[in-house]
C-alpha cells in the first residue's frame, strides 16, 4: 500500500508541478505587464472559440503562438493577433509594406473572404507553432466554479483515500499484535 501511495504521490507531483509553474509564470507576467497578453517564456496559449481555421486548428483546441519579430513573417504563416478585445489566429494571405511599416492581410482557412481589417505589426502576438487538440474545452471548463472545485478536489481526495487505507491497515496490524 505504501508503494502505491508513493507512486500516486509522485505521479500527482509530476502532473501538478509543471501546471503550477506555468500558471505562476503566466500570473507574474500578467501583473508585471498588465497591458500585454501573458506568455510562458515567449509562448502564448489561446483557446480557439471558432471553426474559422478548421481543419488546421479546431474550435476547442489551444493554439500556441511564439513571439516573433514580424519581419520574419511570410505569406502562408499562421499568426495570432489582437482584434479589439479578442485574439484571432488566422493565416497571412498578403503582406503590405508601407514605407517599412508592415501590415498583414489575413484569412481563416475555413472562411470565404479575407478578414475585413489588416493586421498592424503592433497587434501581432506571435506565429502559430502548434495546437493542443481539445484542451481548450477542458481549460474553459476549469475556469468555471465547478471545474475549479473538481480540479482542486481530486488530488486532495486521492491523497485522503490513500492515507485512510494506510491508517486502516496500520490499525488492523496493531490489533493483530495485541
Amino acid at each position: 500500500m505504501k508503494k502505491l501511495k508513493n507512486i500516486l504521490s509522485i505521479t500527482l507531483l509530476i502532473i501538478l508541478l509543471p501546471i503550477l509553474f506555468i500558471s505562476v509564470v503566466i500570473l507574474i507576467n500578467s501583473y508585471t505587464k498588465p497591458k500585454e497578453i501573458p506568455s510562458f517564456f515567449g509562448y502564448k496559449p489561446f483557446i480557439v472559440l471558432s471553426g474559422s481555421m478548421e481543419s488546421e486548428i479546431n474550435s476547442g483546441d489551444i493554439a500556441v503562438a511564439k513571439e516573433i519579430d514580424v519581419i520574419k513573417l511570410k505569406k502562408g504563416d499562421i499568426i495570432a493577433f489582437r482584434s479589439g478585445k479578442s485574439v484571432i489566429t488566422h493565416r497571412i494571405v498578403d503582406i503590405i509594406d508601407e514605407n517599412g511599416v508592415l501590415e498583414f492581410v489575413t484569412k481563416g482557412d475555413n472562411n470565404n473572404n479575407n478578414d475585413k481589417n489588416v493586421v498592424t505589426s503592433n497587434n501581432v502576438e506571435g506565429k502559430y507553432v502548434f495546437r493542443l487538440k481539445g484542451v481548450g474545452n477542458f481549460a474553459m471548463f476549469l475556469q468555471t466554479p465547478l471545474g475549479m472545485i473538481i480540479f482542486l478536489s481530486i488530488p486532495v481526495i486521492l491523497l485522503f483515500m490513500i492515507e485512510s487505507k494506510e491508517n486502516k491497515g496500520n490499525s488492523e496490524k496493531n490489533k493483530e499484535v495485541q
